[in-house]
């Protein structure tokens, strides 16, 4: 089976900069699991791997464009430390929520000074051309709910990952119980 629209499908990845500097990879634990066609993948990655299939190897590079973007000096801003309120110890590396005008955006702390916090709303990898080596593990059908949530439910049930659907995991309605599997976080398994 091929990689196209709507496959579910496992790789492992080594990801390094322009510099070969190992930035993650995946070949020392779980591969990753993701709905191709979905955008659950920056996009270079995800046109290198249609048509591929399982056992295919491959080493790829994305520009920035294709990747997390290119770097944005207006998404870097100074804040009064007033404006996170009692929170204590702030660091960099620390990542926050942020109101903007065009509504929340998660942003890092890149440096303290003082009685000012700067902040970064670019993605940690923005503006780098990234090196990929994957190796394809599984491909399959997505199921119907998969294809339908835009994403891949692992193990039948529902997984980990950074953001949540309201009412308990894949739930539109937030009176429905978390579904069975669910970490309890609302996570289901996709890559964002």
């Amino acid at each position: 089976m091929i990689i196209t629209q709507h496959k579910a499908v496992s790789i492992h990845y080594r990801l390094t900069n322009q510099q070969g500097e190992l930035i993650e990879s995946s070949f020392e634990g779980e591969p990753m699991l993701y709905l191709h066609g979905a955008e659950n993948m920056i996009p270079g990655l995800e046109q290198a791997l249609e048509g591929k299939s399982v056992g295919d190897k491959l080493d790829v590079t994305v520009e920035a464009e294709q990747a997390y973007g290119p770097y944005h000096d207006g998404l870097r801003q100074d804040v009064p430390l007033a404006a996170f309120g009692d929170i204590e110890d702030i660091v960099p590396g620390m990542r926050f929520i942020a109101e903007t005008e065009m509504g929340q955006r998660p942003v890092q702390v890149t440096e303290v000074k003082d009685d000012i916090v700067v902040v970064d709303g670019n993605h940690p990898l923005a503006g780098q051309t990234l090196n990929f080596t994957v190796e394809v593990i599984s491909v399959r059908d997505a199921s119907p709910e998969e294809i339908a949530h835009g994403h891949i439910h692992a193990a039948g049930g529902c997984g980990s990952h950074e953001h949540s659907h309201e009412g308990g995991c894949c739930s539109e309605d937030p009176e429905k119980p978390a579904k069975e599997g669910c970490d309890g976080n609302g996570g289901c398994g996709c890559q964002h």
